[in-house]
């Protein structure tokens, strides 16, 4: 199982920021256990979270074709805490980036409230990981539709960002065969298989 602490992004400004949101629920196991009777989001997950709006941003500069990782945590500091019913919303800002390197600062707010601030480091990690991806192309790919990182994602010039693990789909053979972009299957080909039946 992989734990996914934002629900998705709704703004992805490549190379430059990122915005993603998480809402907290009573469906989350660890709430139950994180305090009894007094269930809190704890930090450490929220700054997954941050890391994970962050670390997602670094590697699209790289077609997210390098493997990031969080390397260190310069600073983090939490004022609120994240209660079931409370929706967070990371922000994180490319502060430097290198060939080795990417520094980011990143917030979490609850409305207008600042809820948390850090700043983080994250490094490549190609050679320690014999330039294997960490994880499956297609698995990482679902993952990043699933955040919707295509739908809002937008390169500073305003086109839409665009990746190399992103396969283009074929033109179906004919008109009775269902269209499929993206691995969904279009609104007209659930028409024409509702027929077929």
């Amino acid at each position: 199982m992989r734990w996914f602490w934002i629900d998705r992004y709704v703004e992805f400004e490549a190379g430059v920021s990122a915005t993603a949101i998480k809402a907290v629920t009573l469906a989350e196991e660890h709430l139950h256990d994180h305090f009894p009777g007094f269930p809190v989001m704890p930090n450490s997950l929220i700054l997954e979270g941050l890391a994970q709006t962050g670390g997602l941003l670094v590697s699209q500069r790289h077609d997210f074709m390098r493997n990031v990782v969080l390397a260190k945590v310069v600073r983090a500091k939490f004022l609120l805490p994240a209660l079931p019913g409370d929706t967070l919303t990371y922000h994180a800002k490319i502060e430097n980036l290198s060939k080795e390197a990417a520094s980011v600062s990143l917030t979490s707010h609850i409305g207008d409230r600042l809820q948390a601030e850090a700043e983080v480091f994250f490094a490549y990690v190609d050679d320690i990981a014999d330039g294997q991806p960490l994880f499956p192309r297609e698995e990482f790919l679902a993952w990043l539709r699933m955040l919707r990182l295509f739908d809002v994602g937008r390169y500073p010039d305003g086109r839409p960002i665009t990746s190399s693990l992103v396969p283009h789909p074929a033109p179906p053979l004919d008109e009775s065969a269902p269209a499929v972009a993206n691995g969904t299957i279009s609104p007209a080909a659930h028409s024409h298989a509702g027929e077929q039946r």
